[in-house]
């Protein structure tokens, strides 16, 4: 039996267990949309390619899985590459479809050609131009081992629209064998011993947590090392959510808007134990000055993100979860076991961090940023799915919405793309229908995607966007403010739309908050409204984010008003 190459293509995706599709049609596609709504896969159309992959990343996050995309070729393509960036730089697993130009016409310019491999070929974990439909199952196959295998990533397989239209005989992909590509899972257990033996020696240890706990679904297992070694534990931005944060050993987030007790435990800790982290330079500030006192190990399945950035002592290459597992199980079999009391001098130095410099902020007659999210946190019980856009918006929802899951904080991490909590919330909303989802934005992050908020309303999706609305791009502002003589050049926003009525032209419901007494009440509404919302609260337009580390110093060095 013959089969098209669309018919390969969903029977392809089907076998994958994809049920949800996010995209935009175009000409180099419009074959497999014309038989996508026949098959039992949910198309969202977004409003644009962009918001398509920032979706599937919501979405990927959010449900664990893998986020599939489609769009059509040349600028359909190309607007995918910030969103993919953005993926890539985060480790998330995600499957971008292409439309190409029949083959017969790539190199030659064509209308609405682009060479979308060769662009993405460095944001990519890798990509793929199918040439021949016997290929097309194999590839798609492997398109998806790629990305949710080893240290997961975007990749980006490109269809040319003669492939769709020809036939091949059936077959099913076989297994994935990939001879160049086999991620190492399982560490190498003489490294876990030199790991066992510091732990026995350190007196003051650390656990760094970064966003491969949540990726390789690892934070039970971090659970049980802290609890084993009765050691802190302080984590990434991408990490927020892999240790509870009510947790008493739970130090708040590291690095450049890290606390206080954070960044201090990081100098002062002589074993810092670092699990699936890249050192991130707003991580670590100046190199010299990072963890000076510290015996490193470093646990990833990456070997090449270990030694990059920081020398280690013990370096780990293996799976998070995996490592985690064996090194509790190596710990409890030597019968090692640290009680409460056993770090009481270490929780002590931390304690008195604490009470010295907390997060806070005064909320006097107009309403702080900070407020707006503290009472979100309260209202929603720390259970919500937070996605967020990019800037001072993004700092306060880390440091003042308390997670205590794992696939609940959904940001743009590493590349720090303006635009992706609103598209993402959309994803993740789909992902968690049983969840309340909201993307916390600023007035000038929400507007690089404010079109999604057409696709929210037409699938029904009772997402929640609050805007921080301080009139300004507030985090270049703050930039501007301390260390360019307050010269906001190109950072007030003259003019922004008047977000209520934006939400009614969408068929949203909008609200507004001016004055900090109508911030609880706002929220309320908002929240036990089941549809789309726009929350917009007029915040202090000169509100920094504290802590704060100025680049090139160390983390310790911390401007803390």
């Amino acid at each position: 039996m013959h089969q098209s190459g669309v018919d390969i293509f969903l029977r392809s995706l089907m076998e994958e267990g994809v049920d949800t599709i996010f995209g935009y049609p175009g000409a180099a596609i419009v074959d497999i949309h014309h038989q996508l709504i026949q098959a039992p896969i949910r198309h969202i159309l977004v409003r644009h390619e962009q918001g398509a992959v920032h979706a599937a990343d919501g979405y990927a996050r959010a449900s664990g899985g893998v986020g599939v995309c489609l769009v059509t070729s040349g600028p359909g393509a190309t607007n995918t590459v910030s969103g993919i960036a953005s993926a890539y730089a985060d480790s998330i697993p995600i499957v971008v479809f292409t439309g190409q130009v029949p083959t017969a016409l790539i190199g030659n310019d064509a209308f609405q050609e682009v060479d979308i491999v060769g662009i993405t070929r460095p944001c990519t974990k890798h990509n793929y131009l199918v040439t021949r439909i016997e290929d097309l199952a194999r590839v798609i196959k492997e398109a998806f081992h790629l990305a949710a295998s080893g240290r997961p990533g975007p990749v980006l397989v490109d269809l040319p629209k003669n492939l769709m239209q020809s036939t091949a005989p059936h077959t099913s992909a076989a297994a994935v064998d990939i001879k160049s590509y086999q991620p190492t899972y399982h560490p190498n257990v003489k490294q876990l011993h030199k790991v066992v033996e510091l732990i026995q020696k350190a007196q003051k240890p650390l656990i760094l947590a970064g966003g491969g706990i949540i990726l390789s679904k690892a934070s039970q297992a971090l659970n049980r090392l802290a609890h084993i070694i009765n050691a802190p534990v302080t984590a990434t931005l991408m990490g927020l959510g892999a240790f509870p944060a009510d947790s008493p050993r739970w130090l708040g987030m590291i690095g450049m808007h890290g606390t206080y007790r954070a960044n201090m435990a990081s100098a002062a800790c002589d074993l810092m134990i670092a699990v699936g982290v890249r050192f991130d330079d707003r991580v670590t500030g100046k190199i010299e000055g990072f963890a000076p006192h510290a015996k490193i190990v470093h646990i990833d399945i990456d070997p090449t993100s270990i030694r990059k950035n920081v020398p280690v002592t013990v370096p780990v290459v293996g799976d998070c979860r995996v490592t985690l597992n064996r090194l509790n199980r190596l710990l409890q079999e030597a019968g090692l076991f640290w009680s409460p009391d056993s770090r009481e001098s270490w929780m002590a130095e931390i304690e008195t961090w604490k009470q010295t410099h907390q997060m806070r902020y005064e909320q006097a007659d107009v309403i702080k940023p900070q407020y707006v999210v503290e009472k979100l946190h309260a209202l929603t019980d720390g259970e919500a799915v937070v996605t967020t856009e990019v800037g001072q918006n993004q700092m306060w929802a880390a440091q003042y919405y308390h997670f205590n899951q794992p696939n609940c904080f959904i940001t743009s991490g590493g590349l720090g793309c303006m635009g992706f909590g609103l598209p993402a919330a959309i994803g993740a909303q789909l992902a968690r229908p049983d969840r309340v989802v909201v993307d916390i934005a600023g007035d000038g992050s929400i507007q690089m995607n404010i079109q999604e908020m057409a696709t929210a309303v037409q699938y029904d999706l009772p997402i929640k966007v609050i805007i921080l609305n301080n009139q300004y791009l507030g985090m270049v502002r703050q930039w501007q403010e301390l260390f360019y003589h307050k010269c906001y050049a190109c950072t007030k926003m003259e003019h922004t739309p008047d977000f209520l009525k934006l939400a009614e032209a969408y068929g949203a419901m909008g609200l507004r908050a001016t004055r900090p007494e109508e911030v609880v009440p706002v929220l309320k509404e908002g929240l036990s409204i089941p549809r789309t919302v726009i929350m917009e609260f007029m915040v202090e337009p000169e509100e920094k984010v504290y802590p704060m580390v100025p680049a090139g110093a160390p983390i310790t060095e911390m401007l803390l008003v």
